[in-house]
């Protein structure tokens, strides 16, 4: 900068060719050392978040970097592809993750993919008490809490009333009214869910391998003798959406947004419980992850009521945001407020953290129902 200033106090004129091109040396290297920093800078303020479809809108990640700074990397990922994608790394390659409640104690142990969260750096005051409590004990290890709750729903029946009245859970949609008219998907929950049918809780038998198994192995043989009755095993929400508009199912399993998205155009379509399994969404600080003020950051920012009511609308899904679902503008929003009342709540069975082995055991089960 010194020489910059004798260069500003001569006369033009004076200038010779060997200080113009001194000068000009001077001012590309001062441009290449700024920019140079600038790069670094904005590097630095990159939040890379490893998230489900419609969790980060595109508007708010906009927004964030307004108020922030900080601009938002997203990978879409699931609960497999998070534990598979930190596991390869050791938790290294993204800030922040989004796994649901049950999938974190598990890997978090095993894997030492995930580390616990600075609830001082989070307004949990922003976010709903029992959920967060439930968040807390599902995703909780050695006194630390691992995860804070985002999103929530719930897993339960999809009926048409008009052609199912009589469908209350599994065992009703295998009656020989609906042979042909329901689909399935072959997933763990839908053995749980074959469970509860059958009066048991597999939840309670968590802890005890045998038991579950015996559980599981009964929940397995009420899927594979309701097989006539199954038009399809569903692979995606278009095939269940569409087979109950067309009228071609009378009942299908699903998800809490698949009721939402179709009672609005049909009334008769019910969400009966079977009963209501409730998944949990959370944040999670993989353990590798290098900048968690901005993670932190951006937790504050979605769980705001005006931010969080944006996301309910696009993801279809509750928030835990205290105050958000009553600034929800899309029908789906609005309904997902009406719908989950106290009791309703009340009465949702929370996905406990899955022991190892568990998936193995389930998965058999699943295989041989495909496979008779």
């Amino acid at each position: 900068m010194a020489q910059l200033k004798v260069f500003a106090r001569r006369d033009r004129a004076a200038l010779g060719l060997t200080s113009l091109r001194s000068l000009t040396i001077g001012v590309f290297g001062l441009v290449a050392v700024l920019g140079a920093t600038v790069s670094a800078s904005v590097q630095a303020e990159t939040l890379r978040l490893l998230t489900w479809g419609d969790y980060a809108p595109p508007d708010l990640i906009k927004k964030f970097k307004a108020e922030t700074g900080i601009d938002v990397e997203v990978t879409l990922s699931n609960n497999e592809d998070m534990i598979s994608k930190l596991r390869a790394t050791g938790g290294a390659g993204y800030d922040l993750a989004q796994p649901s409640v049950d999938r974190i104690i598990g890997p978090a142990a095993e894997f030492k993919i995930y580390k616990p969260l600075d609830l001082t750096q989070i307004d949990t005051k922003q976010i709903d008490a029992k959920l967060l409590d439930a968040a807390k004990k599902s995703a909780g290890m050695d006194g630390k809490a691992y995860a804070v709750p985002y999103l929530w729903g719930t897993l339960g029946l999809v009926v048409d009333k008009k052609t199912a009245g009589d469908v209350k859970n599994v065992n009703d949609m295998c009656k020989d009214g609906h042979k042909g008219r329901i689909a399935l998907r072959l997933k763990r929950t839908t053995l749980i869910i074959a469970a509860f049918a059958n009066g048991d809780d597999p939840f309670a038998a968590y802890g005890d391998k045998a038991k579950y198994q015996k559980i599981i192995d009964k929940a397995g043989k009420t899927l594979a003798d309701c097989k006539p009755n199954v038009k399809f095993f569903s692979t995606n929400s278009d095939q269940v959406v569409n087979g109950m508009t067309s009228g071609e199912l009378h009942v299908f399993e699903g998800w809490d947004s698949h009721y939402f998205k179709l009672n609005q155009s049909n009334p008769n379509i019910a969400y009966v419980a079977a009963p209501y399994l409730g998944w949990i969404d959370t944040f999670a600080l993989p353990a590798k992850g290098t900048n968690d003020a901005a993670a932190y950051k951006w937790i504050n920012f979605v769980n705001r009521p005006d931010n969080a009511a944006v996301i309910i609308d696009s993801a279809a899904s509750a928030s835990a945001a205290v105050g958000a679902s009553a600034k929800a503008q899309s029908a789906t929003g609005k309904a997902i407020a009406a719908f989950y009342t106290p009791g309703v709540i009340a009465s949702i069975k929370w996905f406990p953290p899955i022991p190892a082995g568990l998936e193995e055991m389930e998965g058999k089960i699943l295989d041989s129902i495909q496979a008779k």
